[in-house]
């Protein structure tokens, strides 16, 4: 659904026919937004003026906040994932626009596990994705049968490092 550190942020469940973008969160962790909080997100950016010593060291020890919903996207919902970057389409061999399958990759606590899974079975945590990337979303309910996990796994399966 959502990465276990995207929990402190408000979040919603994806709907169908939507569109959402790739983010980084102030936690450092990728999720999925949509458009209208990206672009919230960039004015609130724009329209801040730089702040004097004080105000910088007090934001330093405070907690970050961002004003982002994450969108959580149950396992088995189909994308339309958009914009994949060269360097992963060669590494995954697909192409720059591909339908996945949302999944986890583990149940193990404090680790990324949200990650997507490309019609070869190779698959790639959230977290390698780029930033401003889009997907859409195809359908959020899941469909009567999932290709077992062996099966995909049969594949070669990717998780790329940074």
């Amino acid at each position: 659904m959502c990465d276990y550190s995207l929990y402190e942020y408000k979040n919603r469940l994806a709907q169908e026919c939507e569109t959402l973008v790739v983010h980084r969160f102030v936690s450092n962790t990728m999720g999925l937004i949509s458009p209208a909080d990206l672009q919230a997100i960039t004015n609130d950016k724009t329209d801040q003026r730089r702040p004097g010593f004080w105000s910088s060291l007090k934001n330093f020890f405070s907690e970050p906040t961002e004003k982002a919903v994450a969108v959580c996207v149950p396992p088995g919902a189909r994308l339309l994932l958009q914009d994949i970057p060269a360097r992963l389409q060669q590494k995954l061999e697909v192409r720059e626009e591909e339908e996945v399958v949302f999944t986890q990759l583990s149940a193990e606590g404090y680790k990324h596990r949200d990650a997507v899974r490309f019609g070869n079975g190779r698959e790639i945590l959230l977290q390698e994705l780029r930033e401003g990337q889009r997907a859409f979303v195809i359908s959020v309910s899941i469909p009567d049968e999932l290709p077992e996990r062996e099966e995909a796994f049969a594949a070669t399966h990717y998780v790329l490092s940074r």
